[in-house]
């Protein structure tokens, strides 16, 4: 049901009326003038000796009735430049974008000496299992926009490659330029963990995950898995665990050939265990496919929250009819002295 208010015309450059009632005030000085009654006199009348036509003439001839005209007109924009300001006119700003909120995400990166193994494959090539978990990572890290990543790779001991971060494309980049080896042939899980939780602990809580991906059993470190994931569950850190690795094969003309060294060992055990005492989930990936809808399934599990509709600002523009009506008003009150001094009348 409609108003009187949506019978307003639309006002010029987007403007709107926070408080379009206040304009309900604009007769009240003319209500005031012409409702009440006026003051009775109890002073006699002044007795002049002109005619009533002479006196209009004075009163034509003189410039105080214009000017006090004109300074009642001023006095009367001035106040509705008053009811306006009191109305509250607004102006919609430039639309902005509500920020993304997400999660801070660790990745831990297993560097020893099996995730050379080449029994992977990427585009119908072999390729070796670091070069398939990094191409699945950085389709990973594409999709995780608004989550502040960070990069720990371990090997015999662990190190932090990037600290936390918006900066997906740093992360990527020391992802690309990790090697085999880099932190050594062993195998220090339960160390990934700890320096994980060091890095994720002063953060908000509620959104502490880490993803961690080996192809091996804990070989090395001062920290044992068991303690890191005691350690992970009392400071809120979900750990999700991916057990990566081929079967020790290699495919040749469609035949599947045993490699030297290959068929390493992965303790899916303590991973799952790691997994289940933190609230994470544990995952197993033999090939890049599978690697590929473990994050997606890891990015169902921990959601990035999308930002909400784009809003526009309301910008008060009240000020500007308030400075003008102020200006008017000390110009209604200064004006007539100055044209009688000018004009020398009394």
């Amino acid at each position: 049901m409609g108003t009187w208010l949506d019978a307003l015309p639309p006002l010029p450059f987007g403007i709107e009326l926070a408080w379009p009632w206040m304009l309900l005030a604009l007769p009240a000085p003319w209500l005031v003038r012409y409702l009440l009654p006026s003051a009775k006199g109890v002073s006699p009348a002044l007795n002049v000796p002109y005619s009533p036509d002479t006196l209009h003439a004075i009163a034509r001839g003189g410039g105080r009735g214009r000017r006090v005209g004109m300074a009642g007109a001023v006095a009367w924009v001035a106040w509705v430049l008053l009811c306006v300001a009191a109305a509250r006119p607004q102006q919609l700003g430039e639309p902005v974008q509500p920020p993304q909120a997400g999660r801070d995400l660790m990745l831990a990166l297993d560097l020893s000496g099996s995730m050379n193994q080449p029994d992977m494959a990427l585009g119908n090539r072999p390729v070796d299992r670091l070069t398939a978990a990094t191409a699945v990572l950085n389709d990973f890290l594409e999709r995780r926009e608004g989550d502040r990543v960070g990069l720990i790779v371990f090997g015999r001991r662990a190190y932090v490659l990037t600290p936390l971060t918006l900066d997906r494309d740093t992360v990527r980049a020391q992802l690309d330029d990790a090697v085999v080896g880099l932190a050594g042939q062993e195998t220090a899980i339960g160390d990934a963990i700890g320096l994980a939780v060091k890095r994720l602990r002063s953060q908000p809580p509620g959104q502490r995950v880490l993803i961690l991906l080996t192809d091996g059993v804990n070989t090395a470190g001062v920290l044992m898995p068991d303690k890191a994931a005691q350690l992970a569950r009392d400071n809120g850190v979900r750990v999700h665990t991916v057990a990566f690795g081929g079967d020790g094969t290699m495919s040749v003309f469609g035949f599947q050939l045993p490699m030297p060294g290959g068929g390493d060992d992965i303790d899916e055990g303590t991973l799952r265990a790691i997994a289940e005492a933190t609230g994470g989930r544990f995952f197993r990936a033999r090939d890049t496919g599978e690697l590929a809808g473990i994050y997606g399934e890891i990015d169902r599990l921990e959601p990035v929250e999308r930002p909400g509709e784009a809003v526009r600002p309301k910008i008060e523009r009240y000020a500007w009819p308030l400075a003008v009506a102020w200006l008017l008003a000390l110009l209604a009150m200064v004006r007539p002295p100055r044209l009688r001094a000018k004009g020398g009348v009394a």
